[in-house]
């Protein structure tokens, strides 16, 4: 893997500082476990008894970065970049024919427009309401980050399978 150039979270920020901070380090972790792979590996199914791939993890990051800040918290009328479900799973997790830079640039994008949207919000505390739910910003970015940490979990054991390398 190369050189970890993730920036960590201050054990002394405020609140949303934290969370924001804890949130990038990651999505940052994600992008580490997948530098220096080529498209091949990084469509390669490694773990036999799953269809888990560190591209499928990247297509479907930014898939629910996408449903979360923009179509949930900012109301936008934003459909999947990937819709529909093959075999019973997120369209998003079939990569074959998917071409990798494009998904890397649409999950960069996706990123940058969550911060944006978390940034537009005054307060962690300032809620939306989705379909006669009431939903804070703390809570889409602490799900985000449980979202995150699960997943690289997955990318953890998905990397070492492909080449030997381990790290946080």
């Amino acid at each position: 893997m190369n050189d970890d150039e993730r920036v960590s979270p201050s054990k002394v920020a405020d609140d949303r500082a934290s969370l924001t901070s804890f949130l990038d380090y990651q999505r940052a972790t994600l992008a580490m476990k997948c530098a220096g792979l080529t498209d091949e590996q990084l469509k390669q199914q490694v773990i036999p008894t799953s269809g888990l791939t560190l591209l499928g993890l990247v297509r479907h990051a930014a898939s629910v970065e996408r449903s979360w800040f923009r179509f949930v918290v900012n109301a936008e009328d934003v459909k999947t970049p990937w819709p529909g479900a093959v075999d019973g799973t997120f369209a998003e997790f079939h990569v074959e024919d998917a071409d990798v830079g494009e998904a890397f640039e649409f999950w960069r994008e996706e990123c940058a427009r969550a911060r944006s949207v978390a940034t537009s919000f005054n307060s962690l505390d300032d809620t939306v309401d989705f379909r006669g739910e009431t939903i804070s910003l703390r809570y889409v970015l602490t799900h985000m980050i449980e979202e995150y940490a699960r997943h690289n979990g997955h990318a953890d054991l998905l990397r070492e399978a492909i080449d030997g390398a381990v790290g946080e």
